[in-house]
């Protein structure tokens, strides 16, 4: 296999694309290969020519757009390091990624301006900004987005580059400020290709990849229904591009799932991106309550990463859509492979419940290998196609990137248990991990059992510092439309399930958001409830 770039797969992919193969969707806005060649071109030399050298950083201030897209291969062709911006975030928090990136070129979109504004003096690093928006109503100090795009003759840039090119994915914990994950190109295509093995041929070089295409093989329209700022729907949509495919974008800002069946069934959309059940619930409950009004015979796969989503919604979806392969991901930012569970109509595997990666070893917390069937919990590491570490971050990196006995790993804090059969069984992230009465307790085995019961729709656990166990496992809750609340009830259900130690001592009720956007789950907020509203237990 040859050393990849991201700039070069598309130099190799474009004049091969059909004149009308859709490369960026968004409603009724399509843009296909040619005119995504021609204005991501144009665009990556004009920034290099307004001073981004190689390797200059380059931040992404918008939602979910077509011009993500195009900015994603400018830089891939231009050698500028991509920056996410959660847009979610208050002006000292994007101010924080801006600064800690060391980002000399912002492009924003219009409705950010005031945040831009807000921070522009404090911005000294950054000699270009570039304003998405109304051409006529364009902030004095910005570049215009559509002039940047539009100027020159579209044609490659004809640059040598390199495959320790570098993008940026800007990650948050549970605590601390977000890290930016530094990968380069060959890595994360060697990753996203050692992903694909399990679905069928991969490419070993330009050639190869442009037959794949040719032949219909691997380009797909693809929906990220997530932010293409969070990991999961950056990382699709690299892989959509690298095959030749479109990335299919919703118009709303806020996830409706009536608005992505009309999308799958406008656009054809063969394959969908989500983050478990943020998604796939509202999903699935939009199909039961309308079972015949949307066409879902494009679809061929769902895939979610990133969190855990429940076997029982699964199997409803898969009875609606009897044709569609359920993936579940097993990775993260900081590394692809981890497991992958596969679901079909057919039947599929428990939640939590993953085959372990070809690249991918268990370690207990003395550096030791996990043995099969031992039922001693570890933290799942992968090693070759990784990343280099985190941008500035030295310490950070040396823990979560860990040479043991001569081997490279990436250890994102996930522990597992293995299984007599070689399976994995997620138990969480170690850092959410409660240790009660000397007992470990793993958050998303809790919250899975609880989110089985009728009443609840969602669920986060905690630990509450306490007298008596050192921490109480404390649920903050979501409550269903479709069952009645009542705290014992939901207890004993879970202690049907789980050894009594893991049973919440007490059950929250909220309505406060307990996700991101993304669908990942928010434990800072969970654990701020849970300490307000503590009781004696």
């Amino acid at each position: 296999m040859i050393d990849w770039n991201l700039g070069d797969i598309l130099d190799a992919i474009e004049p091969v694309m059909p004149k009308d193969a859709p490369a960026l969707i968004h409603g009724d806005r399509i843009v296909t290969w040619p005119e995504m060649s021609r204005r991501s071109n144009n665009l990556a030399r004009n920034l290099r020519e307004r001073g981004a050298g190689s390797g200059a950083k380059v931040a992404f201030y918008m939602r979910n757009r077509p011009e993500y897209g195009e900015l994603i291969a400018a830089c891939f062709k231009g050698r500028l390091t991509h920056v996410n911006i959660n847009y979610r975030y208050v002006p000292e928090e994007v101010f924080y990624i801006f600064d800690d990136s060391d980002s000399e070129v912002i492009v924003y979109s219009s409705e950010f301006r005031g945040n831009i504004l807000e921070l522009k003096d404090r911005l000294t690093n950054v000699h270009t900004f570039v304003e998405i928006g109304n051409p006529a109503d364009i902030a004095p100090f910005a570049v215009p987005y559509e002039s940047l795009t539009t100027q020159g003759d579209g044609s490659p840039l004809g640059i040598k580059r390199s495959p320790n090119d570098l993008l940026f994915i800007y990650t948050g914990g549970t605590t601390g400020m977000p890290k930016g994950v530094m990968w380069q190109h060959d890595d994360m295509r060697k990753a996203q290709l050692d992903a694909q093995k399990l679905l069928g041929p991969v490419p070993q070089s330009h050639e190869e990849n442009i037959e794949l295409i040719k032949g219909g093989e691997t380009s797909r329209r693809t929906l990220p229904s997530c932010p293409l700022m969070h990991g999961t729907g950056f990382i699709t949509a690299i892989g959509t591009l690298m095959s030749g495919g479109a990335i299919v974008t919703l118009n709303d800002p806020s996830f409706d799932a009536e608005e992505l069946w009309d999308t799958v069934e406008k656009h054809k959309v063969e394959s969908i991106a989500i983050v478990g059940d943020a998604f796939a619930k509202p999903m699935l409950r939009a199909l039961d309550d309308y079972p015949d009004r949307w066409d879902t015979s494009s679809l061929i796969s769902i895939i979610s990463s990133g969190v855990m989503w429940s076997k029982e919604v699964k199997a409803g979806l898969c009875k609606h859509i009897p044709q569609v392969v359920l993936m579940d991901s097993f990775g993260a930012s900081e590394g692809l492979g981890y497991g992958l569970a596969v679901t079909t109509s057919e039947g599929g595997t428990n939640t939590a419940k993953f085959g372990i990666g070809e690249f991918c070893d268990v370690f207990d917390e003395n550096d030791q290998k996990v043995d099969a069937g031992s039922g001693v919990p570890g933290f799942i590491a992968r090693k070759g196609a990784i990343p280099i570490g985190y941008y500035k971050d030295p310490e950070k990196s040396a823990k979560t990137f860990k040479t043991i006995d001569g081997v490279r790993y990436s250890i994102p804090g996930d522990w597992c248990r293995v299984e007599s059969d070689g399976s994995l069984t997620l138990l969480g992230r170690g850092s959410v991990c409660i240790n009660t009465a000397g007992e470990k307790v793993y958050p998303e085995e809790v919250e899975e059992a609880l989110k089985t019961h009728p009443a609840i729709a969602d669920a986060l656990v905690v630990g509450v510092p306490d007298e008596k166990w050192g921490q109480a496992v404390t649920a903050v809750v979501h409550l269903s439309e479709r069952g009645e609340f009542d705290e014992q009830s939901v207890k004993d259900h879970v202690r049907q399930q789980l050894a009594g130690y893991k049973t919440p001592k007490a059950i929250h009720p909220t309505t406060t958001a307990l996700r991101a956007s993304n669908g990942k789950a928010d434990y800072a907020v969970a654990k701020k409830i849970a300490e307000g509203n503590r009781v004696a237990v």
